[in-house]
């Protein structure tokens, strides 16, 4: 029986992830890097939620393929006899 295991793959996604975090301004100093009248600050938020929105749904696009396809090579290995055990591993 072949046995996937996705420990790896999330502590890895998760180290990459804690690497990549960028340290937290305060308020004060967000506030005060910020150039330009309320209106200029407000479209530029709106304008990076737009975009984040937009990134987000892509990624579910990219997870939906993954796991079509992810899907295929199981049912494939299933009708060659080859059981799969999917277990996630904490």
């Amino acid at each position: 029986m072949a046995e996937i295991k996705t420990d790896n793959l999330e502590k890895a996604l998760n180290k990459k992830t804690n690497e990549q975090q960028t340290p937290k301004m305060s308020n004060a100093k967000a506030k005060d890097s910020f150039q330009g009248s309320r209106e200029q600050e407000v479209a530029f938020h709106q304008g990076a939620l737009n975009t984040l929105l937009n990134e987000r749904n892509e990624f579910f696009k990219i997870i939906q393929n993954v796991e079509g396809v992810m899907q295929a090579h199981i049912k494939r290995l299933e009708e060659l006899g080859v059981k799969i055990q999917i277990r996630k591993e904490n």
